[in-house]
């Protein structure tokens, strides 16, 4: 049985199965990007939750495995080599598993390619323009009289979702026929933004209909629908 006691985060977060890969995470766009890849791949795992209404991400315990103080971050227990894996931004967890397992990236060199070009479109596209635009419009920055911050972001969520729109006609998922991390990154955060932050109007969602198409079909996959829940609330 791996021993992960020199891991400071297990002592707030104890490992009931240390040979599973253990999940620091919370169900945000970021965070359930490796619970659906984990559920897709079949890789065994145990979540837990850390609560931003407790401020769990600054605890010493979880900064011991995330400087960044960001989730999600995981440790494989049995990762190169034989020896435990800690490992955190989601990018890099998306392609590590998918390595280890197999699945969701192409073998094919060039196919695989394409497809970490697509996860880095989400990692410096995607994810920090609608996290702006989420900001604006839904929480603090909503209450600022200049809108021309907001505007910014809508008009750059706009073009962002437009590229997307071109590159999915025609196209089944990101790589086509093929399901993979790209899908896995990008489609939570399209999610979050017509869900979550109650942005579809103001992004125009309607005009994307192919967008919308692999959406409808992404939140319908099984392993998708569990790993949105995940890790759950605890109580």
């Amino acid at each position: 049985m791996p021993d992960l006691s020199a891991f400071p985060i297990t002592k707030k977060w104890p490992a009931r199965h240390p040979d599973r890969i253990q999940l620091y995470s919370l169900p945000t766009p970021n965070g359930v990007k490796v619970s659906i890849a984990l559920e897709e791949t079949g890789l065994p795992y145990e979540p837990h939750r850390v609560g931003f209404e407790t401020n769990d991400q600054t605890s010493p315990e979880f900064l011991s495995l995330n400087p960044n103080n960001k989730i999600p971050a995981i440790i494989d227990p049995n990762g190169p080599g034989g020896q435990p894996l800690p490992l955190f931004e989601s990018g890099a967890i998306l392609l590590y598993l998918a390595e280890k397992s197999g699945k969701l990236i192409p073998q094919e060199p060039a196919r695989r390619w394409e497809t970490v070009q697509w996860l880095m479109f989400q990692m410096g596209g995607v994810g920090p323009m609608f996290g702006q635009l989420g900001f604006f419009h839904k929480f603090a920055g909503k209450d600022y009289e200049d809108k021309r911050p907001r505007d910014r972001y809508v008009n750059e969520s706009k073009r962002l979702l437009a590229v997307l729109e071109g590159h999915l006609k025609g196209r089944q998922w990101m790589l086509g026929d093929d399901f993979t991390i790209a899908d896995i990154a990008i489609f939570p955060w399209v999610r979050n933004l017509v869900g979550f932050y109650g942005a579809g109007e103001l992004v125009e969602f309607a005009r994307f209909g192919e967008v919308k198409r692999v959406l409808d079909a992404f939140v319908a996959r099984p392993a998708v629908a569990r790993g949105l829940e995940i890790p759950k609330k605890e109580g």
